[in-house]
């Protein structure tokens, strides 16, 4: 009698991916040739957030390709069937705005990480360099304002279906 073939559990491995991602300096460095010379296009962390999020995305067969920018990632993650979703849940990703600074100014770029719960995300920190828990709006300023706005949530169907045939 033949065995059956295991199935891989989607989204439980899924999320612990996202989880045990935490600490970690691996999206940091992403070297390019521009110009002749190499170039750290994800500016030794700073700009790692895309790179984490297509990644994970890429190694579960959920997007066609890793990108390095926000913009390329959402692209590919609406080419390849996610959908905004008007509630969050756990293991969603995250589309936010511009950073607000305490200055009130604002930062040149969006961002992408993963939902957990009302209290976490998990993204990339441009701060520290390494993927870090926070809150899902990075708190609020003094006002009560929220120091970044969460622009869309993005769903997988496939995230649905715990048994798929490897």
């Amino acid at each position: 009698m033949a065995l059956e073939k295991p199935k891989l559990e989607v989204f439980l491995s899924y999320l612990k991916m996202i989880e045990n991602s935490v600490g970690s300096a691996l999206f940091r460095n992403l070297y390019f040739t521009i110009g002749g010379k190499e170039t750290d296009v994800l500016e030794d962390g700073d700009l790692s957030c895309a790179t984490y999020v297509s990644s994970l995305l890429y190694l579960f067969g959920l997007i066609g390709e890793r990108h390095t920018t926000v913009s390329g990632t959402v692209e590919d993650m609406e080419k390849s069937g996610w959908q905004k979703i008007d509630e969050p849940r756990i293991g969603a990703v995250i589309l936010w705005g511009f950073k607000k600074k305490d200055d009130g100014t604002q930062g040149k770029h969006r961002h992408l990480g993963f939902y957990i719960d009302g209290e976490t995300a998990i993204s990339n920190s441009s701060d520290t360099r390494v993927i870090e828990r926070h809150h899902p709006n990075y708190g609020t300023f003094p006002d009560g304002e929220v120091k970044r706005d969460i622009l869309a949530y993005y769903w997988h169907a496939a995230l649905d279906k715990p048994l798929i045939q490897t």
